[in-house]
């Protein structure tokens, strides 16, 4: 089982990028995947998560209508677009694969994910 994270960089205030998790070694099909981040000095905090089944998606406020996770199972990826990108955006950003919760405020919990890619730091200049 591997999670490999990828696509971060520098961007300034308003920009955009998209970050990208390949995963291998297994099937997603009673899993969640999530993107998670940690600011300097932070603890992790939830972004977004997705349902394998149903394709339900999840955001925290914070970035609703600005982050948009997807998936291609072609590629065995998982994306995260994020527009309107903002300073408080700068983060080292993870995804997890877990088993699918039973309650919608279990995704945010990082305890409910077993498998983490290695991370890929986002910084946004102001």
């Amino acid at each position: 089982v591997q999670l490999q994270a990828s696509g971060g960089g520098l961007v300034q205030a308003g920009g955009s990028l998209r970050l990208s998790c390949a995963y291998s070694g297994f099937t997603l099909d009673y899993y969640a995947v999530a993107w998670f981040r940690q600011p300097t000095g932070k603890e992790r905090e939830f972004v977004a998560a997705n349902r394998w089944i149903g394709g339900a998606t999840y955001y925290d406020d914070s970035v609703k209508d600005r982050f948009t996770i997807s998936r291609d199972t072609d590629l065995k990826t998982v994306f995260l677009q994020m527009n309107s990108l903002k300073p408080e955006d700068t983060a080292i950003y993870y995804c997890a694969v877990g088993p699918t919760p039973h309650q919608i405020n279990n995704y945010r919990q990082p305890e409910g994910y077993d498998y983490w890619g290695q991370g890929t730091q986002v910084t946004v200049s102001s």
